[in-house]
């Protein structure tokens, strides 16, 4: 790696914060980590550690218990402030679960108001419909809920217990014993061995390594699997070996209070009258494993909920999609529409009454009941008639088609990866349309773009350059050069690893470069990496993928490092085994920024081998180097190499493809600067300095100045051009003042000071709110103007601020990914989160929404799944609410001829099952099953995503344009017949222009408009569509005929009332003409309007389908039509392969016609669309 570093300086003249430095803003910035002066210090000790801070006794359960440490969590009960070891993670018990999921169920506005309409269904003067019209629906609905919540809650206990119900040995009674996870407390001693996952964050004190050196692996805390080694305090590696020691340890630790900081770890271990210093070198943290350490023993410090990877996974938030939002709000709507109507004909009512009924001797009921009484009575009347405007079958039909989204993304089996037997896997059901309308994405790098797996690809040596890339070779070797170099010759060569240029190999085995050899020698000595043997293989454990990457290279070129111990290290120089003497090891650190080894060699030499990034090593160069640029000391440099951290399979495509679909990706990670400067030299990195200059301006500014913000705010980058804004921790932290400088202001306050005047650096903090929340405002419009933006050094609580920043004031649809437990916080935070599944741990994987293994199945999640789970669920719900308003305002206009006397205009029983049986099928297969394009050119076009981003096709246009195609409708269904109904004489001479006739000849009309409607809709057909929409109308005429029937009036008189009205009247071939011009009159302004649409303001889709219709036109599928799904259906035998397969009923045209839009399939901009 190379290091680049210049001076900083803010407006104001102060130094910039230290970018190789992550600050944990969760808690403090970097100058809250600097306590400043030593007599700063000093005074900050106390306070740091106060006696009634957190303190662990070893081996004393009862301490924690002690009345000191109680606190209130309940009205006047207390609990011990140390959590215990068991986490919890589900929602529900056995006692809360029926009233909890009851009271969250209530707070959907559709469901209390339901409840509202049951309670007035059982007042005998307002009720107009039986009450099980509308218990039996909600009782469904609800059940369906319930039942879907317990089992995902069943799942959160079925993890929680797998995890508390973990094994691990804890010295109880003065011996170790085994005993589950949810039973270790704080101050536990445990015995921890090989492989095993550290159950709690605990002190390190002894291991069987020499040193008390243990190696962990932090994948599931960072997504990293190389491993990191900690060290337990020497005094207790001494004294603290056997179990009857460890029994007699009775150490105090007085340490900082549980946090989240990964970091950091600051505490005193109090044993025998000293104090020790303890530091997060130390401690081994919860999540991780413990590896290349048969035994080792800890002390428990943090447990449970305490722990810093609890800490660090934030709240989990209740997602809600924003056609959720949308449509509780469109939901009101018809509420305040279902009042207004009812206000309206209850003022009609009375009317009617002073005017009509109470003068008509005929209709006089025995009732003394005023106008305005009858009025009252009316309006509640009608609320119950009309009620179906807002059915409750929307929320089911809802679920339904989330849940069979959800399945259709666990069935993809190009989303399956096969390397590591991963599935995609969509952990909830309730977001699916919400992916396809991402506009931003934030990613983690490390596990996440990467694999994590670094690779030698070239080396310098002696001024000579190794490691040419394939094309260089390819133009000037003979073709046997392009094959990769065949290690067989080493008996110990890693059969992974491959390298292409092959003199190096020659130069090697010639034994005649000596730089060469002292070179590989180097990178075999040189180093931490442990080493174990596996059925004759030897297997590295490395403290970074780095190192790993140059040992192995090492060994396959013929320098290989076979063993070692505390005191000696072993290799094989080309098969002859040698053996040196270790002198000193001095680690890599961020300070250091090198590592470095002095050995004693077999003939007595001794010599520093040192490695490390170039600024430093050439700052360090023997003025006689041959190989420098720089001179200052006394190394003699033999070469350097370049190692790449190989990018995940698609990565580039994958971001390529999401970048023209308009989602924006930032890359947050927690890597240094150095490591993601390239993309500042592509792209430019001026852009903070902009920011900076625009807040010094405001500062400038007087105080009324400027407090109005504009609407449109002055772009930071007025020429148009390739910007990057790269930032820190320490700069995030500077530009959005997220937290105030807690140990000065606390120690002040403990001290019984007043702050001190501002200093030039505190001119720079934010005056009030206003002017805090205008800098962020001002740090997202310019990162937004960015074409990249990567956030470095960022504690996980900097990436959830991140991204609650951009959904605050960009009010845009987030999408966070990662692999560690650094980014559960990112994750929950954002609206929707994917996990990475795989070798990098599960953390985020269980806090996530969707989950699956390669960063590249991310563009089909969302340009085929989101897209489609979009598109569905707008029509689905544009399509859903017209035909209830339909189906509901025929009571409207029935009305005027009814006195306004809340009858309804259809029969009971048809009421009661028209959302449930006649026509929920086949709009509830739409919002399943139908796609404007196939998922081939849904990723070729990634513009037909940009609908989604706009929110175009479900908003309130779309809504208003379905009430009034429903009101348009309702007039049609009700005036035709009525006017038909007028003068009508039947072929037996009888006029069957009866109530009863005429709400048979509606509800018909209705049932065949609405079926015929959804398949205008329709875009894509199966046998399964078609299949619904005339099993609906079927089941339509079987139950009316049933319904109608003698028998059943007989059996049940006053619950049938409508005997032998749809065998007279569907006899009469003169209503069934009616039927038939109703339902013309009702479809034929549809029809204009859809072809107008196509032809002269033709969609994305439109004009990317006939693209589809050319792909479909080969030689081996004449006569039917191709396919277009990719899932992957269950085993059993149904209609699952037929829809997998896209199989479309739709008739081929006999003879194909030129299509004038046929030049945007081939067209260079078709790309574009």
């Amino acid at each position: 790696f190379s290091t680049m570093s210049r001076e900083r300086a803010d407006s104001q003249g102060s130094l910039g914060p230290d970018d190789e430095v992550m600050p944990y803003s969760d808690d403090e910035t970097d100058d809250e980590l600097d306590p400043g002066s030593d007599e700063e210090r000093l005074d900050c000790l106390p306070f740091l550690f106060p006696e009634s801070g957190w303190r662990v006794k070893a081996n004393d359960r009862a301490f924690c218990n002690l009345p000191e440490f109680q606190k209130k969590y309940f009205l006047c009960l207390k609990r011990s402030k140390y959590a215990g070891n068991g986490i919890k993670t589900y929602k529900y018990n056995a006692l809360t679960f029926i009233p909890l999921n009851l009271f969250e169920q209530f707070k959907r506005a559709a469901n209390l108001y339901f409840l509202a309409l049951l309670i007035l269904q059982i007042i005998p003067e307002i009720t107009t419909l039986p009450w099980y019209t509308t218990l039996v629906p909600l009782v469904l609905v609800l059940g369906i809920t319930a039942i879907k919540d317990l089992v995902d809650d069943l799942a959160r206990h079925r993890m929680d217990n797998e995890i508390n119900n973990r094994k691990c040995e804890v010295l109880l009674d003065g011996r170790f014993q085994v005993s589950k996870w949810m039973n270790i407390h704080v101050g536990d001693v445990v015995r921890l061995k090989k492989n095993d996952h550290i159950p709690a964050d605990i002190l390190l004190l002894s291991s069987s390594n020499p040193i008390s050196l243990c190696y962990v692996e932090t994948a599931e805390l960072d997504g990293e699997t190389n491993l990191k080694f900690k060290m337990g305090p020497k005094v207790t590696d001494e004294r603290l070996q056997e179990e009857d020691q460890l029994a007699q340890f009775d150490a105090m630790i007085v340490c900082e209070e549980p946090n989240n900081r990964l970091d950091k770890f600051t505490g005193t271990m109090r044993w025998r009258k000293d104090r020790f210093p303890l530091d997060l070198d130390n401690m081994m943290l919860r999540g991780c494993r413990i590896r290349n350490t048969d035994e080792c023993h800890g002390l428990v410090i943090f447990a449970g909920a305490d722990t810093k990877i609890m800490r660090n996974g934030g709240k989990t938030r209740f997602k809600r999609t924003k056609i959720d939002e949308l449509m509780n709000y469109m939901v009101y709507t018809i509420f305040v529409i279902l009042v207004l109507l009812c206000a309206g004909l209850a003022i009609g009512n009375t009317f009617w009454y002073e005017e009509v009924g109470s003068k008509a001797w005929y209709l006089y009921d025995g009732k003394d009941q005023t106008a305005s009484y009858r009025g009252f009575l009316s309006f509640w009347g009608y609320i119950i008639v009309l009620n179906t405007m807002v059915p409750i079958s929307l929320y089911v039909s809802v679920e339904v088609i989330r849940l069979g989204q959800s399945k259709f993304i666990n069935w993809d089996l190009q989303m399956y990866y096969q390397e590591k037997d991963t599935p995609a896997k969509a952990r909830t059901t309730t977001l699916n349309e919400q992916l396809g309308q991402i506009e931003y994405i934030f990613s983690d790098k490390t596990g996440t773009l990467t694999q994590n797996i670094m690779a030698f690809k070239k080396c310098t040596i002696a001024g000579h350059t190794f490691g040419k890339t394939h094309l260089w070779l390819s133009f000037h070797y003979h073709p046997q050069y392009k094959k990769p170099v065949d290690f067989t010759w080493n008996k110990y060569a890693d059969r992974k690893f491959e390298y292409l240029d092959h003199s190096l190999v020659a130069c090697i085995r010639s034994k005649k470069d000596k730089d060469t050899l002292e070179f590989f020698k180097l990178l075999s000595l040189c180093h931490t990496v442990m080493v174990e043997q596996k059925e004759d293989e030897l297997v590295y454990q490395a403290a970074s993928p780095d190192e790993g990457a140059l040992v192995t290279a090492a060994r396959n070129f013929g320098f290989v490092f076979l063993s070692r111990t505390q005191d000696t290290i072993t290799i094989s120089e080309m098969d002859q085994e040698m053996t040196y003497e270790v002198l000193a090891l001095l680690d890599f650190n961020s300070d250091r920024k090198r590592m470095s080894i002095i050995l004693r060699f077999p003939d007595g030499r001794i010599r520093l081998y040192c490695k490390g990034a170039d600024t430093v090593i050439y700052e360090r160069l023997s003025p006689n180097s041959k190989h420098k640029e720089v001179t200052q000391t006394a190394l003699d440099m033999i070469g350097a190499t370049a190692i790449e951290d190989k990018l995940q399979d698609g990565v580039p495509e994958t971001i390529a493809k999401l970048a023209k679909a308009d989602i924006k990706i930032w890359v947050l990670t927690g890597d240094k600067k150095g490591i993601v400067s390239g993309a500042a030299r592509l792209c430019g990195g001026e852009s903070l300095w902009n920011l900076r200059i625009r807040q010094a301006n405001r500062r400038d500014q007087p105080p009324a100045f400027g407090r109005t913000r504009k609407k449109v705010p002055d772009p930071f980058f007025p020429e148009p051009g390739r910007n990057a804004l790269i930032i820190t921790g320490g700069w995030l932290n500077e530009i959005l003042y997220e937290k105030k400088k807690k140990r000065r202001r606390l120690r002040l306050k403990r001290l019984g000071k007043r702050p001190a005047a501002a200093t030039p650096q505190d001119a720079a903090q934010p005056i009030d709110d206003w002017e805090k929340e205008t800098r962020q405002v001002d740090f997202v419009n310019m990162a937004c103007e960015c074409e990249a933006v990567i956030c470095c050094r960022v504690t996980p609580k900097q990436k959830a601020n991140v991204v609650s920043l951009v959904k605050k004031y960009k009010k845009a649809v987030t999408l966070s990914i990662g692999d560690g437990a650094n980014d559960v916080n990112m994750i929950k935070t954002a609206d929707i989160g994917v996990g990475i599944s795989g070798q990098e741990g599960m953390q985020a994987v269980m806090s996530s929404d969707y989950a699956f293994a390669q960063f590249r199945y991310l563009e089909r999640l969302l340009l085929v799944h989101g897209r489609w789970s979009y598109i569905r669920m707008c029509k689905f719900l544009r399509f859903f609410f017209f035909k209830n308003f339909a189906f509901t305002l025929v009571h409207f206009w029935y009305s005027f001829f009814s006195g306004f006397s809340a009858q309804v205009a259809y029969e009971d029983w048809f009421i009661t099952l028209y959302n449930v049986m006649y026509s929920s099928l086949p709009v509830l297969l739409v919002g399943l099953l139908d796609q404007d394009v196939n998922d081939k050119l849904s990723r070729k076009f990634p513009k037909l995503y940009l609908p989604g981003q706009q929110g175009a096709l479900f908003n309130y246009k779309n809504f208003f344009i379905s009430l009034f195609h429903g009101i348009f409708t309702s007039l049609v269904i009700f005036f035709i017949p009525y006017g038909a109904f007028l003068q009508t004489m039947g072929q037996n001479g009888e006029a069957p222009s009866d109530y009863q006739s005429l709400a048979v000849v509606m509800a018909s009309s209705l049932i065949f408009t609405v079926n015929m409607q959804i398949s205008l809709e329709t875009s894509y057909w199966t046998f399964v569509n078609c299949f619904a929409v005339l099993c609906s109308i079927a089941i339509y005429f079987g139950i009316m005929f049933d319904i109608h029937s003698a028998g059943i009036h007989v059996i049940f008189p006053s619950t049938f009332t409508f005997t032998g009205v749809a065998s007279n009247a569907l006899r009469q071939p003169y209503l069934w003409l009616t039927i038939i011009l109703t339902v013309g009159i009702t479809l034929l302004p549809v029809i204009c309007i859809q072809f107008l649409y196509k032809t002269i303001w033709p969609s994305v889709g439109d004009n990317v389908r006939p693209a589809e219709e050319e792909e479909k036109s080969t030689p081996f599928q004449r006569g039917r039509r191709s396919r277009r799904s990719a899932y992957a259906f269950s085993h059993s035998r149904g209609y699952a392969d037929l829809i997998a397969s896209g199989r479309s009923i739709r008739r081929r045209p006999a003879t194909a016609r030129p299509n004038p839009r046929d030049s945007i399939r081939e067209i260079p901009q078709a790309e574009n669309i």
